[in-house]
């Protein structure tokens, strides 16, 4: 009996945020309600209360969610197999054609944050995955990266990093990935929000050849 009541309540929380992320790409981050959701699904609004206690944890239920979908799509193109830099550059395109299908998930994630809304720890651990999936083809690669060598606080923040990803990165190419992650998802926002469709005639070609750029500053 318990079990049956828990699967019933896993299909109502999946009810709930499909709901969710259905208004996400209608409304926004800003405009998303419980009462809303609750209305669409035929819901009394004290009902939806029994299964998420507030707007933000619905959003941090969204965030979770979206972070684990993009991380299972980064994970299978990574473990498509051949040599890193394919597994590299496979990596980076999956990431941007989720975005791309996804434009208001990847907005609620790595977009302008939410007024009001702090992200808990909860949230830690599956952005970690991403970043994890985007790392991944750098471990059994001998790295001779041309990052340059990092002093102070950056060599203990690269030495952080590097063991948050359970990858045994030099601390300058662990800071050289960060930023190669700035630059990554910096393209796929640009592209995404608009900011680049009057300058770039073929964005498939960009992309394309910034991620192999990326490659090569991180020694893949």
């Amino acid at each position: 009996m318990a079990g049956q009541r828990e699967r019933a309540r896993r299909a109502v929380l999946e009810e709930i945020t499909t709901e969710a992320r259905r208004q996400l790409a209608r409304d926004g981050a800003a405009g998303l309600s419980l009462r809303s959701v609750a209305r669409e699904l035929d819901m009394v609004s004290s009902a939806i209360y029994r299964y998420v206690d507030s707007r933000d944890a619905l959003l941090t239920m969204l965030i979770v969610a979206g972070y684990e979908r993009l991380g299972t799509v980064l994970e299978q193109a990574g473990a498509e197999g051949g040599p890193p830099r394919d597994r590299w550059r496979s990596t980076c395109l999956a990431l941007r054609a989720w975005a791309a299908a996804h434009p208001h998930e990847y907005a609620l994630l790595y977009g302008s944050p939410v007024p009001g809304y702090a992200a808990p720890a909860d949230t830690i651990d599956p952005a970690t995955r991403v970043y994890a999936a985007l790392a991944e083809p750098l471990r059994d690669t001998p790295l001779t990266a041309a990052a340059r060598p990092v002093r102070g606080a950056l060599v203990a923040d690269g030495a952080r990093m590097a063991d948050a990803l359970g990858l045994p990165l030099a601390p300058e190419v662990a800071v050289c990935l960060l930023g190669a992650w700035g630059t990554l998802f910096g393209l796929v926002s640009l592209e995404l929000f608009g900011h680049t469709h009057n300058v770039v005639t073929d964005h498939d070609a960009f992309f394309g050849h910034q991620v192999d750029q990326l490659a090569e500053q991180l020694g893949l």
